[in-house]
């Protein structure tokens, strides 16, 4: 199986009021962002990791990806854990992220400032060629057995994935800001 880790960081309303500012701001500075994955929706240039609201941001999720490393067995007296790259995502009604999947990284990860019902699941699929995996017939999907899953999404969540694992995003069919923090960490040798 592939794991995926969700969770729910403490107190994740301050949090994300200081993010969803320093966020807005960004997209203030860039309204065009840049082009990845988004279609319509707002892909904001790479933190600036040295910014204040980045950095308490990465302490108060520190624990939720410690225990992602330690789930995994990896080893941390000779490696040591480097976030690459944080962005920010904004998807209004009718945005949506195609499939795509996060090079040249260990874990990725997708942080919910904002997120209402209806708002786009994140979806995941099934890692394994279709040729060189055979599906047994099951009586009703479920997480095991699926070749998609998806997650709904809630202010405060933090979901973490391997890199290589592809996903998308439903269309945004709220009439809300679906805002979400992307980043991907390696671990590297000290």
């Amino acid at each position: 199986s592939t794991p995926i880790w969700t969770s729910k960081i403490e107190n994740y309303e301050i949090v994300n009021n200081n993010m969803f500012n320093y966020i807005i701001n960004l997209q203030k500075k860039n309204s065009d962002g840049v082009l990845k994955s988004n279609f319509k929706g707002w892909h904001s240039k790479n933190f600036d990791m040295k910014d204040e609201e980045p950095q308490n941001f990465i302490e108060k999720i520190k624990i939720n990806i410690n225990t992602a490393i330690k789930d995994m067995g990896w080893d941390l007296e000779t490696q040591e854990v480097k976030i690459s790259n944080m962005w920010a995502i904004i998807n209004t009604k009718g945005s949506l992220n195609q499939k795509h999947n996060h090079s040249n990284s260990d874990l990725s990860a997708a942080y919910y400032v904002s997120a209402e019902e209806n708002c786009g699941d994140i979806i995941f699929y099934d890692p394994r060629p279709a040729t060189a995996y055979k599906h047994p017939i099951a009586k009703k999907p479920n997480i095991l057995n699926a070749t998609i899953n998806s997650v709904s999404p809630e202010p405060g969540m933090l979901i973490l994935f391997p890199s290589y694992l592809e996903h998308s995003v439903d269309t945004n069919l709220s009439e809300h800001k679906r805002v979400v923090i992307s980043f991907n960490l390696s671990l590297d040798k000290k």
